[in-house]
């Protein structure tokens, strides 16, 4: 496939575990693929969801004073914590963001898979993530953090599921414009506009930066996701007790606005 920079995966942090899989089953119809051992020396568990070639991730801390039960506290339960692009050239992509005086807060190196996660004081709003599988250029192939048997398994049920396309991450932030400058940096990437809007289109999925409400932080606020009967889907989440409002909904800190699968 050559060069590619897609929007991969969404990870959320969520105060336990079961509760969110039941909600995210119940409301997007999708069941885990995987979870994943190599979260348990950060005293967390996880389950990862596909939402068609894309991800949904939710970690929940097991252990005292981990790194994303201190983010939950400090958001005041804003959930969203990390944006991960699957990329052709992780390292080059560690050096630029090194350069730019960004630091690298983790490495994971398995062989087959790089991830290099970026500090999330120096990204704003999240942390992000740029990885490579190997075999991965395919967006059909393997993808290491949803576990070593994708897509076999679980790709043939994607017909039934609600979620099909994880279409687009919102972030929030008093000034989107600078917001969305300092991310191009990152990924080299340009900054356009849909409407009002700035964003940044990657290979899949999009990324939008939108003005923060008063008196809050920067964050990821806000996935869009193609699904199959959106009506359905917020009766699901009302169903669940969450708030529907103007087709969207609050959940596990960020907002799902789901839409209409072309």
């Amino acid at each position: 496939m050559g060069k590619y920079l897609r929007l991969r995966q969404i990870c959320l942090v969520a105060p336990e575990l079961e509760p969110a899989v039941a909600d995210i089953r119940a409301i997007l119809g999708v069941a885990p693929c995987y979870h994943d051992p190599n979260v348990a020396p950060f005293g967390l568990v996880n389950a990862v969801f596909p939402i068609g070639y894309s991800f949904l991730e939710v970690v929940a801390p097991v252990a005292d004073a981990t790194t994303a039960g201190r983010f939950l506290e400090r958001s005041g339960g804003r959930g969203g914590y990390m944006v991960i692009i699957d990329c052709d050239d992780p390292e080059r992509r560690q050096s630029h963001a090194a350069a730019l005086g960004i630091r690298i807060a983790h490495v994971s190196d398995h062989g087959d898979y790089l991830g290099v996660q970026l500090h999330p004081r120096d990204c704003r709003a999240a942390m992000i993530e740029l990885n490579r599988t190997a075999g991965g250029d395919d967006i059909a192939g393997p993808y290491h953090p949803a576990g070593p048997g994708w897509p076999a398994p679980v790709w043939p049920g994607q017909a039934r599921m609600q979620a099909k396309t994880l279409l687009e991450a919102e972030l929030e932030s008093p000034d989107p414009a600078g917001l969305a400058a300092h991310w191009a940096r990152i990924l080299e990437r340009p900054v356009t506009s849909d409407g009002p809007d700035p964003v940044i289109v990657l290979d899949v999925g999009v990324l939008r930066f939108l003005p923060a409400p008063m008196g809050t932080a920067e964050c990821l606020a806000g996935l869009r996701i193609a699904v199959a009967d959106p009506e359905q889907v917020c009766a699901a989440a009302s169903a669940r007790g969450y708030a529907v409002t103007g087709g969207s909904f609050h959940c596990y800190g960020v907002r799902i606005s789901p839409l209409a699968a072309a």
